[in-house]
């Protein structure tokens, strides 16, 4: 094992797992930064992208790079909701996922390329429909304002 990929790992268990509660379900400093209100996500987030980087310095293709980032986005865009987000924060250890995904690629490149395309694939359709359906569902509400307005 690299330095690298040495550095990684241990980052992602301080980030993820590293205080272990009773009962044997571990949490690290990445739920504990989110509990920090205004920038405690965007610093996680920032420790989670160094994870992504190293990846790209060890080669790992845009693809993998990609849906690592999309872990990370995921953990820090819902990470910062009230209270809800806090949990999440513990639950959901993108680092752990973006490392296993990593290890994963270097035993099984073309098996994980390709699961891994198709959850990307999958993960901008369903982006693409919500964002339609939001869309959507404003012009409604314009257009229920409006005739409530204009056509009485």
């Amino acid at each position: 094992m690299s330095n690298r990929t040495r550095f990684i790992h241990r980052l992602s268990w301080f980030l993820d797992e590293s205080i272990t509660l009773p009962g044997g379900y571990k949490i690290g400093a990445d739920g504990f930064l989110g509990l920090i209100p205004g920038f405690g996500d965007f610093i996680g987030g920032l420790l989670s992208s160094v994870i992504i980087y190293q990846a790209h310095q060890l080669g790992a293709p845009k693809m993998i790079l990609l849906k690592m980032a999309i872990n990370m986005l995921i953990d820090t865009t819902l990470g910062a909701i009230p209270v809800i987000g806090d949990v999440f924060d513990f639950v959901w250890k993108a680092n752990r996922r973006n490392v296993a995904l990593l290890s994963e690629y270097e035993q099984q490149p073309r098996q994980v390329y390709r699961k891994t395309l198709l959850e990307n694939i999958a993960i901008i359709l369903i982006l693409i429909t919500m964002i339609g359906l939001a869309v959507a569902f404003v012009g409604w509400i314009i257009s229920l304002i409006w005739t409530a307005l204009f056509q009485s």
